[in-house]
């Protein structure tokens, strides 16, 4: 029996969920596709669109990681390692793409979780995977916590996403249109 076991359940949950999500992010963009879109709010949608994506495939991949039969934990804690680093670099993009867009003037909700959040839970991978070969029990939870936070960021950003494009973005649409 390996440190891995009894996580099976967990990363069954969390990455079926990730990948649900996706798909469901997926099918809202296209019901949206239809609505016009200037060039300044498609850079938008790279800062804030495009990281839910992301950090639910990174959900995706860190369970799909963690459940495979390895005899140990090296490379599991390798691979979380290798995903921190990816993740970090992608959320300083991020950043510079939250300050150069200009269809929206984000606030610090946005920051919070677009940066700030995401930016904690791929540096708690990158510790688990450093903590992996001397407390690999703990080093687990830290995991699955990050696993956890990329889960509800995600699904915070793609809700707040949608009610904009709804309620904002439609409304606006609505009220442009000539009156008959």
């Amino acid at each position: 029996m390996t440190v891995l076991s009894g996580w099976e359940n967990f990363y069954v949950i969390v990455g079926s969920s990730a990948g649900a999500l996706i798909g469901l992010q997926f099918v809202v963009l296209t019901l949206i596709a239809g609505m016009p879109m200037t060039r300044g709010e498609a850079l938008a949608g790279d800062a804030f669109s495009t990281p839910s994506v992301v950090h639910f495939g990174a959900v995706l991949l860190l369970s799909a990681v963690v459940s495979a039969p390895w005899d140990g934990i090296t490379a599991v804690a390798v691979l979380c390692g290798l995903m921190s680093l990816g993740g970090v670099v992608y959320v300083v993009l991020v950043a510079r793409r939250l300050r150069r867009q200009i269809a929206y003037r984000a606030v610090f909700e946005d920051r919070l979780f677009h940066v700030l959040l995401p930016f904690t839970a791929y540096v708690m991978l990158g510790a688990s995977a450093c903590a992996a070969w001397s407390h690999p029990r703990p080093a687990l939870f830290l995991a699955g916590a990050a696993a956890l936070l990329l889960l509800f960021v995600g699904i915070h950003n793609a809700w707040d996403i949608v009610t904009y494009l709804v309620f904002v973005k439609s409304r606006e649409q609505r009220d442009d249109e000539p009156q008959r």
